[in-house]
Formats: C-alpha cells, structure tokens, sequence
C-alpha cells in the first residue's frame, strides 16, 4: 500500500484516502479560442507519462479536500516529495532517493 504524505494536513495516510488528478502544472491557453483543433486537443488529453520523476496533482478527497501537487516515480511509484498546489515545483537534483 502506497502511504501519501498531505502538506496541508501534514499527515502520511493510505493512498485510499486520496485521489489521482493527472499530470500537474499544465497551464491554460490564454487565448483557447483561437487554438486549432489540434493544439486544443493537446491540451486536453496530451501528457507526457516520463518513466520516472513526474509532476502530479493529487486530492486528498477523504480528508481535507485539497489540491496538492506531488513528485512521484513511476518506476518505483515511490512518492519522493508533496507540497502545496501554490508552491512551484522543486526541482529534481535536489530530491534525494530514486529521482533518476
């Protein structure tokens, strides 16, 4: 069982407390409306599935409720690191553990 670390309640819980919510800092077009059909269905339903460190959003859906934003390696699916949606993203030669 995987064990997920919430920031905002800054407690390590069962991952049967949260949720997967995709791939995380994917930003909006501004101008969405003047994208062709294919940059707006790149936005929508394209992602980049590293094998690896990768950026993603979680909820903790049975606790807080709260967006958050983890790194996790999809090789190992080891949680290396969680912080808060409004923080950026750490960047990965400063996590320690199976980051490569």
């Amino acid at each position: 069982m995987l064990l997920i670390h919430c920031p905002y309640c800054d407690e390590t819980l069962p991952e049967l407390e949260f949720t997967h919510a995709g791939e995380a800092h994917i930003a909006r077009p501004e101008n969405h409306g003047g994208l062709s059909d294919s940059d707006w269905e790149s936005y929508l339903f394209i992602r980049t599935n590293v094998k690896g460190p990768q950026y993603e959003r979680w909820r903790h859906l049975h606790g807080c409720g709260r967006f958050f934003n983890a790194v996790r390696n999809t090789v190992t699916d080891r949680f290396l690191t969680t912080y808060k949606a409004d923080e950026p993203r750490p960047e990965l030669s400063t996590l320690t553990g199976d980051e490569k």
